[in-house]
């Protein structure tokens, strides 16, 4: 069954719909709302705006990573904290789920304006996309400034072998659908202030009729099926 659902989150994203992800109860205990970025358009980022509510990021295989020359944001900090101790004070060692973090820069295109419109946020991100996929890595300075309003993740090395975060899972997801490994996400919130219970979550996944999964399956799909 478990293996049907991963298959389903398959077929759902290689037709440009939102699926839900569910990390586990171990770690963030989290769901969120994914979509292949490819297929991005407005009207995503306003349901993941309105509907989930939380922080939306665009994550990246880490092979895309290096070839576009993008690193952890904790990478910058601590060669930036030479200049500004701060920095180094500040550095994300504690914490409580995971080890280390998967944020990297913040990017905007430059034909956005503000940057930060439903709009904006799902064009920079189909650039983003298109240009990963016509390997014009070259461009990337050429075409996109930053500081700006869509957050990047980079993946880790080995995707879920050695994290399993929603950054690389969904990115697992989008490599085993053959499609860009490239997923844009959000994180579903409460009207209480605190993350939507995974009941809740599923409630909404029924009502919508939207693919709901539990990291466990993706993680075990991609460890039998693509290791």
């Amino acid at each position: 069954m478990s293996d049907k659902n991963v298959e389903n989150a398959i077929k759902a994203l290689k037709r440009g719909e939102i699926i839900l992800v569910y990390d586990s109860d171990e770690r963030e205990g989290e769901t969120d709302m994914v979509v292949a970025s490819q297929f991005i358009t407005p009207e995503h980022i306003r349901t993941m705006r309105k509907d989930a509510g939380g922080l939306i990021c665009t994550a990246l295989h880490p092979k895309i990573c290096e070839n576009l020359g993008i690193p952890f944001m904790v990478d910058i900090l601590e060669f930036a904290s030479q200049k500004f101790k701060v920095l180094k004070e500040l550095y994300p060692n504690d914490i409580p789920y995971d080890e280390k973090s998967s944020f990297s820069i913040t990017i905007n295109h430059r034909k956005t304006f503000t940057g930060i419109t439903d709009k904006d946020r799902s064009f920079t991100i189909k650039k983003l996309t298109e240009l990963v996929e016509e390997q014009r890595f070259s461009d990337f300075g050429k075409e996109f400034r930053s500081p700006g309003h869509v957050i990047l993740l980079r993946a880790c090395e080995g995707l879920v072998k050695n994290r399993q975060g929603h950054t690389e899972m969904t990115v697992a997801l989008a490599e085993m659908s053959g499609l860009t490994p490239i997923t844009t996400i959000c994180e579903m919130m409460g009207d209480n202030g605190e993350a939507m219970s995974k009941s809740e979550t599923r409630k909404y996944a029924e009502k919508h009729n939207l693919v709901y999964l539990n990291g466990e399956d993706i993680i075990n799909y991609y460890l039998d099926k693509f290791e």
